[in-house]
């Protein structure tokens, strides 16, 4: 079996040459697009995107989604602006030729209660749906984030279920299910497999919810990936690494190198590419 590596290249650098590049150097052909030198992808003009395309397409690079924050208002906002803005985001996949536009369900005030706002968070999103029917071609992903209506594995499911639309599907994060305090594996990757169209990778541990390499912290990266690849998965693990210096980094590096001060976000995405590439080994999982 064969997946396809992706990553959020701003993670490397805000600037778009430097993301071209990191990507090259790990030799990942495709990008989940969230910024462009420093300016965030919805934020992006039509031409400023044509110029950007052209730009990936010189260096041979292929979006894999357009990481984008529909979704992230609170559930009670006023919501006809957000939906202008998702109307430009999908033109923007279009003109990206991106088969995916990364989305969520809407941040829910902690004193209250998401289920209150089972029908709102269903409305909103029929909303979307009713408009992306103009882009057939772009499938839209439901991201489990915390803090937001879907940040536990039911109430992705019943959003889902809900919509029941072939182009609405999951993307699985496993490192925020755990930031939730979520069992991970089996308890929310059973329950939203059917779903899950796209992964991000990026781990997690459950003492201190502090941001791992893929296989280091609690998240079950192995499980989910053998289990996916097993049953025929041959889509995009995205890497996410959102990583910053912790205790025992040195000893993960590929070069095992001493650090004196703070490591750059290059050198930590390089960390967590090759943390990805090992599991894949292990796991005889072949990418591209």
């Amino acid at each position: 079996m064969t997946v396809t590596i992706s990553a959020f290249a701003d993670e490397i650098n805000p600037s778009m040459q430097q993301q071209i590049a990191g990507l090259i150097e790990q030799k990942i052909k495709h990008i989940e697009l969230r910024t462009l030198d420093g300016k965030n992808v919805s934020e992006l003009t039509f031409e400023e995107a044509h110029r950007y395309k052209q730009q990936l397409d010189t260096a041979g690079i292929t979006v894999s989604s357009i990481g984008s924050p529909i979704g992230k208002i609170n559930i009670n906002d006023p919501f006809s602006e957000h939906l202008e803005l998702f109307k430009h985001v999908l033109h923007l996949a279009n003109i990206f030729q991106s088969p995916y536009v990364r989305m969520f369900s809407f941040f829910i005030d902690p004193a209250e209660n998401p289920d209150d706002y089972q029908e709102e968070v269903v409305t909103r999103w029929k909303a979307f749906v009713a408009i992306a029917k103009a882009y057939p071609e772009i499938t839209l992903l439901h991201e489990n984030e915390k803090e937001i209506f879907g940040d536990t594995p039911e109430r992705c499911a019943y959003l889902l279920n809900e919509l029941n639309n072939p182009q609405v599907k999951a993307v699985f994060d496993p490192a925020n299910f755990v930031q939730c305090d979520v069992e991970v594996f089996p308890d929310a990757y059973e329950l939203l497999k059917p779903s899950i169209a796209y992964l991000h990778i990026k781990d997690a541990r459950f003492s201190d919810h502090e941001v791992r390499p893929a296989g280091f912290g609690d998240g079950k990266l192995e499980e989910i990936l053998n289990d996916l690849t097993s049953n025929g998965y041959n889509g995009f693990v995205s890497l996410e690494p959102h990583l910053t210096f912790f205790e025992g980094f040195e000893r993960l590096e590929p070069t095992n190198q001493q650090l004196t001060k703070k490591a750059d976000n290059a050198r930590m995405f390089i960390l967590a590419s090759e943390s990805l590439k090992k599991l894949l080994t292990k796991l005889d999982v072949r990418w591209q």
